[in-house]
């Protein structure tokens, strides 16, 4: 089975930045950030394709997060910047089910919790 693994979460205060990790046992797809805070559905933050060519990222992170790749160390990454308070959530990594992020996604990581303080 392909295994997800993210990591990088933490508390941080308004204002501040984190970086977030993530490994897959398999590349070759797309590749994405998704998130969930209590009482939301999940939405799509970030998406990349498999070798970068193609990126998409939610409104409400535009111009504050951005995500990149390292295919050789099949490692995801999403840097985020001016965190707010309404970021707080549990991040979860999923891989693509194909090369591009409008094939949707198949294999998801357990999550890493963001908490971001007033």
């Amino acid at each position: 089975q392909v295994q997800v693994a993210e990591s990088g979460g933490n508390l941080v205060q308004a204002g501040g930045s984190l970086r977030l990790s993530c490994t897959v046992s398999e590349d070759g797809y797309a590749m994405a950030w998704f998130r969930q805070a209590p009482g939301k559905e999940r939405e799509g933050v970030s998406c990349m394709s498999r070798i970068g060519t193609a990126t998409y990222y939610a409104d409400s992170v535009k111009g504050r997060f951005t995500i990149s790749r390292d295919n050789v160390k099949r490692t995801l990454y999403l840097e985020m910047n001016s965190l707010k308070p309404e970021d707080t959530a549990m991040y979860y990594c999923a891989r693509g089910k194909g090369p591009w992020c409008k094939a949707g996604f198949l294999f998801w990581g357990q999550g890493t919790q963001v908490t971001v303080s007033s």
